[in-house]
């Protein structure tokens, strides 16, 4: 696995894919440039879970990316996921770190400096930070943050910062320029009609955002 690099964070959803697994999307996702995959299909069984956790391992390894596991510190034990992302009422970023073997990246949701204290954001190896925008993908992200929530949180870690929620190409250049050095998405590749081009443009807004940054 390459060093985590924050610039491209795809979140699995099968209830956005249009049909297509969490597997088909990720491969195309990773075609087009992405460069981390979360498994977040929370509306499935463990069993479910756990199968595509499976066949999402053996794709991550081969195309060389980090696999990180939404909340499940036993599911990512299970499937050799290479870190967990954790939410505020998750166990605390010790504690995963006391479970998960030496070296397992522990990311955590933090939209504001309260939750950024509460959820040991000075411990994770990366933030999530939002919601940016106003969001479909996940009914209790909350009030939208923008560029200054992202500014807030920029100034309390030097870790990676993730802006997500809401993520549009349109919405990058500001994310990016507000101090997140990298976005994390769900419908807008998941949901894409062509998940490898949604993805592609994808990066290239973000790189073309940090030239400028």
């Amino acid at each position: 696995m390459r060093p985590f690099d924050p610039t491209l964070y795809l979140i699995t959803d099968e209830r956005l894919s249009r049909g297509r697994s969490s597997v088909e999307i990720a491969r195309a996702a990773i075609d087009g440039g992405a460069t981390a995959i979360q498994l977040r299909d929370k509306h499935l069984s463990a069993r479910e879970q756990y199968a595509i956790g499976r066949e999402l391992r053996i794709l991550t390894r081969t195309m060389g990316v980090p696999l990180i596991c939404n909340d499940r510190i036993d599911l990512a034990l299970a499937i050799d996921a290479d870190g967990v992302h954790l939410g505020q009422d998750d166990l605390s970023t010790d504690t995963a770190r006391a479970i998960l073997p030496l070296g397992r990246l522990v990311g955590i949701s933090a939209g504001n400096a309260a939750e950024f204290a509460a959820g040991g954001g000075a411990g994770a190896d990366y933030l999530g930070v939002g919601p940016f925008a106003t969001t479909a993908s996940k009914s209790d992200a909350g009030a939208a943050i923008g560029a200054m929530g992202i500014r807030i949180v920029r100034v309390l870690t030097d870790r990676p910062i993730v802006a997500i929620g809401g993520i549009t190409q349109d919405l990058i250049p500001a994310a990016i320029a507000a101090g997140a050095d990298g976005v994390a998405v769900i419908s807008a590749i998941v949901g894409a009609q062509d998940p490898r081009a949604a993805a592609r443009a994808l990066r290239e807004a973000v790189e073309a955002a940090r030239r400028i940054s």
